[in-house]
């Protein structure tokens, strides 16, 4: 990142990133704190929960100093049923004091608090309030809706829903500059919430890019217990692969060595990867049902009956035939509340040529991941239909193509048929699938000419300069008005 100083930020030398969530799931807060402290020069107190353990490059720079808050603590599901309003307010108020505390007594006061929204209470509110008890400015990144994201569970026309809003109407307008992900988003917060935001788009860091074959290769050796030991059984991608790893260490699932020349095996399944936090704004039944669909049109394509035996098609595969469709291996990452409950649905799939993972990575290794699938799924539909998912960035950073969910907006960031494709069932989806891995992996020009689209396109800016040009100055002006 770049290291140039044009406009001074405040003048205690100091920044606060506030997220009420997982720093280590919150990318985006991640980048801010790099970039304060990379590119405005400034110490940088980051104020969020623990969990997932943070990019390298976070725990690695000098001026960044995280401070992990205590949470809430489990409640048993019946209590906080019976309970579920007292349950709610009781929650409500003690992230709210946790919080103010941190903000007001734990760190030193911040030319700027940058907050995460959502979640919106009491995170606008405690993170409001400590900027006018230490004379700081107040700067909301806005990633979604909060209340949106509470309708999912509780319905639109809840009351607890409409008062959230309020919450996040009020205290939004109260900030001393707003971000935003998309222009749909800027136009929502200026037309009907009396927000004026920058758009900051989602752009990938300089560690997002294609994955060079030496560490896909050692990727693929660190990731071969996960891949090769599902705990579901075996499948298309398990049958075999104990005793090619028993005979050769040099050979993983995808990739091989022969001396010091390494390289992608012709029989290899087709590696598509799918990260989410397992949250009811993405139906992973969606992807399941393509996944079966997939696996039945190719049998019918190729003229397989009911009688195939699944051992005899893994055997073949595996000695090195080659079909005209491939095997389809999805690797799922993330955590979330829904995981459990799609695991259960993957353990009951009998399929013949697909198979899943799902697993969590670090910081460093996702990104390598990407760089070496040769397809991308998001599901992401998004509870306002004005945010972007990330995920996608990521993807096209790492020179991956993709298939993603069509709504609202999503067209601000994939270019049908140039970086990837749309859909809006999982028969779409099925049929993408099948059109773009027909002839797998040498002869599949239509997956070639996306990646290719996806690579010319690349990114005009990566988040750095993204960040110099419209984050910089919202902040710097927003901070300088205090003094």
């Amino acid at each position: 990142m770049s290291g140039r100083k044009e406009e001074n930020i405040g003048r205690r030398g100091r920044a606060a990133v506030v997220v009420l969530g997982d720093i280590g799931r919150s990318p985006r807060m991640q980048y801010h704190a790099l970039s304060l402290a990379r590119q405005a020069s400034l110490e940088v107190d980051i104020v969020a929960y623990g969990g997932s353990t943070p990019h390298s490059a976070v725990l690695e720079n000098q001026s960044i100093h995280i401070h992990t808050m205590k949470q809430w603590p489990t409640i048993p599901r019946i209590v906080s049923k019976i309970f579920y309003p007292l349950v709610l307010l009781f929650k409500a108020l003690f992230q709210f004091f946790t919080l103010f505390w941190f903000l007001c007594v734990k760190i030193p006061s911040p030319d700027v608090f940058i907050v995460q929204n959502p979640p919106s209470v009491p995170t606008l509110v405690a993170v409001k309030w400590a900027s006018w008890l230490r004379n700081s400015a107040f700067i909301v990144d806005w990633h979604n809706f909060g209340y949106t994201l509470l309708g999912l569970s509780l319905g639109r026309s809840s009351r607890f829903v409409a008062l959230y809003h309020w919450f996040e109407k009020y205290y939004g307008k109260a900030a001393n500059g707003s971000l935003c992900v998309t222009r749909a988003m800027q136009h929502e917060l200026a037309q009907n919430w009396g927000i004026k935001a920058t758009v900051l788009y989602d752009q990938p860091p300089e560690f997002f890019r294609p994955t060079p074959m030496e560490e896909k290769h050692k990727l693929f050796c660190r990731l071969h217990k996960d891949l090769c030991h599902p705990r579901s059984g075996q499948d298309c991608v398990t049958a075999g692969t104990m005793e090619l790893w028993n005979q050769d260490t040099d050979e993983t699932l995808f990739t091989a060595k022969m001396d010091t020349d390494i390289f992608l095996k012709s029989n290899r399944p087709a590696l598509v990867v799918s990260s989410t936090s397992w949250t009811p704004d993405e139906d992973f039944s969606m992807l399941l049902e393509a996944a079966v669909m997939y696996d039945r049109r190719v049998a019918a394509i190729l003229n397989e009956d009911d009688s195939t035996k699944e051992e005899v098609l893994w055997k073949e595969t595996n000695s090195g035939k080659q079909f005209l469709y491939p095997r389809l291996l999805f690797i799922i990452t993330g955590k979330g509340p829904n995981k459990e409950k799609y695991e259960e649905k993957i353990r009951r799939l009998k399929l013949n040529r697909v198979a899943f993972r799902t697993m969590w990575l670090s910081a460093e290794d996702y990104p390598l991941l990407l760089g070496s699938a040769d397809l991308g799924i998001c599901l992401h539909t998004s509870s306002s239909g004005l945010d972007l998912p990330m995920k996608v960035v990521d993807m096209f950073g790492c020179g991956l193509p993709v298939c993603a969910v069509s709504y609202s907006c999503i067209e601000e960031l994939v270019k049908v048929e140039k970086n990837g494709l749309l859909f809006s069932s999982s028969s779409e989806l099925a049929n993408e699938l099948l059109m773009l891995f027909k002839g797998f992996p040498d002869n599949c020009d239509a997956l070639k000419l996306l990646r290719n689209g996806v690579v010319e396109a690349g990114f005009s800016a990566r988040w750095d300069t993204e960040w110099e040009r419209h984050a910089k100055p919202l902040i710097s002006k927003a901070s300088s008005f205090l003094f």
